[in-house]
């Protein structure tokens, strides 16, 4: 009798561990989701600025915007693998309507809407990383957002 009491208690410990680890691991494929389209569309953005923008700094910051999304993303895509997940393949639909949009205006328009863009987008994106960061997947590990979070947050200067 005290063996299939202790072996049902095992049983719920387990049942109970994998439970909390399936919720992780959702949560965690919720962030790396979010972060590949948020990686994919930053690419794209900071590629239309190098096109439409009028100023050397939005063409600048164009650039490292892409390169830096790019390599953020290959490490996210390596998570997403390590996950078993299947990552997407783009932008999501918001992040394509906010591209076809800015991919209408060129010179000093585009440069004043992509400015006021990437600052609220990446004050959003920093909040979720940061909060990302602190979510544990199923084998106890913190989860990588620390490795890819956001680096600067752009604002323009005053003239």
């Amino acid at each position: 009798m005290n063996r299939i009491v202790l072996w049902l208690g095992a049983a719920t410990l387990m049942v109970i561990s994998i439970a909390g680890a399936s919720a992780k691991d959702k949560l965690s494929e919720a962030f790396l989701k979010k972060a590949i389209e948020g990686n994919f569309a930053e690419v794209g953005m900071g590629d239309l600025a190098q096109k439409n923008g009028q100023s050397d700094g939005v063409k600048s910051y164009g650039k490292m915007l892409s390169t830096d999304h790019a390599a953020a993303n290959q490490k996210a895509l390596d998570a997403a693998k390590n996950l078993g997940m299947s990552p997407p393949a783009g932008p999501n639909a918001k992040q394509k309507a906010d591209y076809d949009k800015m991919s209408k205006v060129s010179g000093a328009a585009f440069d004043k809407m992509f400015a006021t863009h990437m600052v609220a987008d990446h004050k959003k994106d920093i909040a979720e990383y940061n909060k990302a960061s602190r979510i544990k997947d199923a084998t106890g590990n913190m989860l990588q957002a620390r490795s890819i979070r956001c680096r600067n947050i752009w604002r323009p200067q005053k003239r």
